[in-house]
């Protein structure tokens, strides 16, 4: 039986895409695999690279203009499915971390904490993560002064101050209230 393990990083961030990652497990696992925030950043990314060079991984993501537009939770479902279709294999399973599953025709179960008791969705938070962090790293040069590289888009206090200061980017998701407050020049 084919199990793809789904989860994703970046609903809860101000600015930059929500990022979802499926993946299907090689054949012998993985070892260490957990849930991605309870990694270091260098065991991640070595868990991150075995992954990609052993296990069947797909990738979506919905853009910021597309959480503006849907809201954080559709958008955070459509990079769920985009990801899965990515895959390139058709599961006969799909574990989904958290209370809620995209639209789909696949055999699926949403499973809260499931990054912490599956190893499929483990993988997939490590990927989903390390693929947004990156994401985020990037931004923080085009966008410099809102510390993403950092915090990769959350609202730490370097970002709130920048967000007042400097403004919204095209990369703030100005559905969110701090955002939409800033843009207005209203002090939130």
């Amino acid at each position: 039986m084919i199990i793809a393990g789904v989860d994703e990083a970046g609903r809860g961030p101000l600015a930059g895409p929500v990022v979802a990652a499926a993946v299907i497990l090689c054949e012998g696992g993985i070892a260490g695999l957990d849930d991605s925030k309870k990694l270091s950043a260098s065991r991640r990314a070595r868990l991150e690279a075995e992954i990609l060079a052993r296990c069947t991984v797909g990738i979506g993501m919905a853009d910021v203009e597309e959480i503006d537009r849907i809201n954080i939770l559709q958008a955070t479902l459509l990079a769920m499915a985009r990801a899965v279709d990515a895959l390139g294999v058709v599961p006969d399973h799909v574990m989904v971390d958290g209370n809620r599953l995209p639209r789909w025709d696949y055999a699926a179960e949403a499973v809260v904490d499931g990054d912490a008791l599956h190893p499929c969705i483990s993988a997939a938070s490590i990927i989903a993560k390390e693929h947004r962090d990156r994401i985020m790293i990037a931004a923080d040069a085009i966008y410099p002064g809102y510390g993403w590289a950092r915090n990769k888009g959350y609202g730490a206090a370097a970002h709130m101050e920048a967000l007042k200061r400097l403004g919204p980017t095209p990369l703030h998701r100005r559905s969110f209230a701090p955002v939409r407050q800033a843009e207005l020049g209203v002090a939130g």
